[in-house]
Formats: C-alpha cells, sequence, structure tokens
C-alpha cells in the first residue's frame, strides 16, 4: 500500500503479527478487537485442560481402535480438578474470566503471576500473586492467558518445566512463542509432567510431523480461541467500525495505542 496506508483493522485481540516499529514510524492507526472474544477464549481453555487432564482425545482413539476391552481400574486414568492448585499466568481478561469458570469445579487455591499484583481482580477468586518459579513448583494446572512481549518470550522453559509437579498439566491459549516447544516436548515424553493442552504453537498451522503432535499427553488446537458463531460476527463488525472511524479520523471503538 505504501505512503497511502492509513489504517489498519485486525480483526483479533493479538498484534503481535504487525510490523509494530514500521506502523509507529509511518503513524498508522490500528484497530483491534478486544474483550469481545474474552468468554469464548475462556470456554475453550477450560475444554482445553480438562481434554487434557482426563485424557479425551486418548480415550476417543482407544474406542475407535478397539482398545476399549474390559473394565480396568487404573485405565485411562487422568488427573482432577477438585481441591487443586490452579497457577495462572497473565490475570487479565481472559485469565479472569477462566478462573471464573474453574471455581465451581472445586479448585482449592488459584497462585498467579504477571507483570505485578492485581488485587482488586484476584479477590474473588482468593488468588496469590507469586513469583513465576513459585507458580510452576505449587500448581497442579498452569494456564498461561498473557500477552507476548519481550519479557514472556520464551518464559516456559526448561527451567520452568522442571520445577512443575510430575502429575502437572501445562496449557497455553496465549501465544506459542510464550514456550520453548522443544523443551515442552522433552518433559512430556520423559514423564516430567503429565499432559500439555495447547491452542497456540509456533508456527501456525503446526507441521503434521511435528513431534509435539506424535505424543499421546499432548492435546494439540489449530488456535480456535475465538471460534464461536456469535463472537467471530461480533469481532468482524468490530473491526469495520475501527476501520471506518479510522478512515474518517473519528475516535475508534478500540483503537491499539502504540
Amino acid at each position: 500500500a505504501g505512503p497511502s496506508l492509513k489504517v489498519i483493522s485486525t480483526m483479533s485481540v493479538g498484534f503481535d503479527h504487525l510490523a509494530l516499529d514500521e506502523i509507529k514510524k509511518r503513524g498508522i492507526r490500528v484497530g483491534y478487537t478486544p474483550d469481545v472474544l474474552t468468554d469464548a477464549t475462556a470456554e475453550l481453555s477450560v475444554a482445553l485442560l480438562l481434554a487434557a487432564c482426563r485424557r479425551l482425545p486418548e480415550a476417543v482413539e482407544q474406542v475407535k481402535t478397539g482398545g476399549w476391552t474390559t473394565w480396568k481400574p487404573l485405565w485411562m486414568c487422568g488427573h482432577g480438578l477438585l481441591g487443586s492448585t490452579v497457577g495462572i499466568i497473565g490475570l487479565g481478561r481472559i485469565g479472569q474470566a477462566i478462573a471464573r469458570r474453574l471455581k465451581p469445579f472445586g479448585v482449592r487455591r488459584f497462585l498467579y503471576t504477571g507483570s505485578g499484583p492485581k488485587p482488586e481482580c484476584a479477590a474473588e477468586f482468593g488468588a496469590d500473586f507469586v513469583p513465576l518459579a513459585k507458580l510452576a513448583e505449587e500448581s497442579d494446572f498452569v494456564v498461561v492467558t498473557c500477552a507476548l512481549t519481550p519479557a514472556t518470550q520464551g518464559m516456559c522453559n526448561k527451567d520452568f518445566f522442571s520445577r512443575m509437579k510430575k502429575t502437572s498439566v501445562f496449557i497455553n491459549t496465549s501465544r506459542g512463542a510464550v514456550v520453548n516447544q522443544e523443551d515442552l516436548y522433552d518433559v512430556l515424553a520423559n514423564g516430567q509432567i503429565a499432559a500439555a493442552g495447547l491452542d497456540v504453537t509456533v508456527p501456525e498451522p503446526l507441521p503434521t510431523d511435528h513431534p509435539l503432535l506424535s505424543l499421546k499427553n499432548c492435546v494439540v488446537l489449530p488456535h480456535i480461541g475465538s471460534a464461536t458463531y456469535a463472537t467471530r460476527s461480533t469481532m468482524a463488525v468490530l473491526a469495520a467500525d475501527n476501520l471506518l472511524a479510522g478512515l474518517r479520523g473519528d475516535p475508534m471503538p478500540h483503537e491499539l495505542l502504540l
């Protein structure tokens, strides 16, 4: 588009796919679609957590391939939420919406970490603000919902995973680059943690021969956090409204302030 490009509107809450430095240099306005996908993404995060901890894809495969035979006491056993500790990395809108949905499952304790304490947000869940290492050590379930920044890139790495319990389940619905996927593969393959569920990867789409896809204890989804008909429709209208407002020189409903 060259110098004629004045406005960009992205139908997403994430903006790591935009060349922000160049956009800022050229003074281009950017609209995005936060808030409207919070509930859909929180629902998907809970679904992914349950699928991973209760081994649902693996169980479906057993039914289809004849693995389902006579009853066995420990066959297809997973890990439940009742009495557990859930650690949330990034207690923003989506993190809070996930905690709100998980609380009725009988979660005993919520931990969270991020750029700083959020006592008003955390009060609803009685959540404790802790360092990242402590969250890894004490959580039965780790859910990543933070933004991708230079500080969070590759944050979930070998050191982080080595601190987690062998029975812990790791869930990422934020951005793939927050996780070192090679390190995650190693701990899953070696049984250092119980399972993982990913809605985001690097790259996207993930190649069909990627090592993570060979693991029974890793559930990978194709980045469908906001994929409900109602949410995508709302996102589309908001993206159009942002674009039109930008072209008119008016305030956008949701402008990314660079």
